[in-house]
């Protein structure tokens, strides 16, 4: 049968109105949306009575009403990102978190670091900044979604380093510790404290005057547009950058197992044929792109971005960390000064873990020039050679130059935050 005119004009006409009501419906929506959906499989919570009462115990708003500041370390692994993220971690009105994002990988894609799909990557991304979207909101509540097994009663010992965040090992989410105990190791926080309440994590989060959040897993600045862009947030991002060869020679010692290769190869002196060199182009492509796209300064990332060298911060880390509490515009207070005094200056035997951070920072920024094989240095340098110009790291031509050079080998630079 065929359709009149007037038909198919009152069918457009209503097809504009219902797609006009959605839009003021989902620009009208507050932060979250309740229920929760399952991230697996993206069908709403079963228990719906659940639900509802987490919306009832986490109110949401259409903006950000406090003005919080939302810091985001945004870094690679063994680039100094748990020293920086301490930057933070020390301060009395900063609520911060050590990858979060940790349980979006394990959770959605457990093998992604062998898989590097362009789906895996899209899923992993989309769900960060979901996550990352409420956690600056303070809705600690949505991290149930992807621990496993799932809290319950908003209760968990599965937090992914929970002992590396101050504010989660304090009163009121930690009543067991005293004044003795403020300097504990990461390890004899969790055993003290006992199960996480994420109940009293939030309402923690909501009395701090502001919101850090540090991780590895988000490749590029430009993933995270969306988040920038939010008026609903006050997102700042902290772009941290190392060395790729400090970087490689950091990894080879730290993770064993996975650069294996790497290793035969700088204790031989012959390349292994089935070397996985991404392990080393995937960072300084990443590099690339996500400062590339810092330093053209697009407008929506203005006033929102700030690239910091770690051998900067190494060999000056009072007068960095207070260009960067300055391009926060959050004052910085005596415990993140005492604590700098007092973690910059150690000897080797003072970091007691992988992940420590007491250290003789200066040191530790160019160790890597006495770790790698010229051969392997050499390697490294052709293939981000890009990157090592576009940040200031000067290259070197022998062996005999490598191990002289020091602190010349980078170059004095001013990357001044794009305002």
């Amino acid at each position: 049968m065929q359709c009149s005119w007037k038909a198919v004009l009152l069918l457009a006409l209503a097809s504009i109105a219902i797609q006009y009501t959605a839009i003021r419906t989902f620009t009208a929506k507050s932060f979250h949306s309740c229920p929760i959906p399952n991230p697996v499989n993206c069908s709403l919570s079963q228990d719906t009575d659940v639900a509802d009462r987490l919306c009832d115990e986490n109110p949401t708003f259409p903006y950000n009403l406090s003005r919080k500041t939302h810091v985001l370390i945004l870094a690679t692994t063994r680039s100094g990102s748990s020293f920086v993220g301490q930057l933070f971690n020390q301060h009395f009105d900063v609520f911060y978190l050590f990858e979060p994002l940790y349980h979006v990988q394990y959770t959605l894609i457990p093998k992604l670091t062998q898989s590097k799909g362009t789906t895996d990557r899209r899923v992993m991304l989309g769900a960060s900044r979901d996550l990352l979207r409420s956690l600056y909101d303070c809705d600690l509540y949505f991290l149930e979604n992807y621990i496993k097994p799932q809290p319950v009663n908003h209760t968990t010992d599965r937090l992914f380093r929970r002992g590396a965040s101050k504010a989660l090992c304090s009163p009121p989410v930690c009543e067991s510790l005293g004044a003795v105990d403020l300097h504990l190791e990461e390890g004899d926080c969790v055993k003290k404290c006992g199960t996480l309440n994420l109940t009293l994590a939030t309402e923690s989060c909501r009395e701090h005057g502001h919101v850090a959040i540090k991780t590895v897993r988000v490749p590029e600045v430009s993933d995270l547009r969306a988040l920038v862009e939010d008026p609903r947030l006050n997102l700042k991002v902290i772009q941290l950058v190392r060395d790729p060869r400090g970087i490689l020679a950091s990894r080879s010692e730290t993770f064993r197992d996975t650069y294996r290769l790497w290793r035969i190869w700088d204790g031989t002196g012959r390349k292994p044929y089935n070397l996985d060199v991404t392990q080393l182009t995937t960072v300084c492509e990443d590099f690339w792109n996500s400062v590339s796209t810092g330093l053209n300064r697009p407008p929506w990332l203005k006033g929102k971005y700030m690239l910091v060298r770690y051998e900067d911060l190494a060999r000056n880390p009072m007068k960095k960390t207070e260009e960067i509490y300055d391009f926060l515009g959050i004052p910085m207070d005596s415990n993140v000064e005492r604590w700098i005094q007092n973690n910059t200056r150690g000897d080797r035997s003072s970091s007691k873990h992988k992940y420590g951070t007491v250290r003789n920072s200066a040191a530790t920024a160019e160790k890597w020039r006495f770790r790698l094989s010229y051969e392997i240095v050499a390697f490294t340098q052709h293939a981000c050679q890009q990157v090592l110009a576009q940040l200031g790291y000067k290259t070197a031509g022998s062996e005999e130059e490598l191990k002289n050079l020091s602190i010349s080998l980078v170059e004095e630079r001013d990357f001044l935050p794009f305002s």
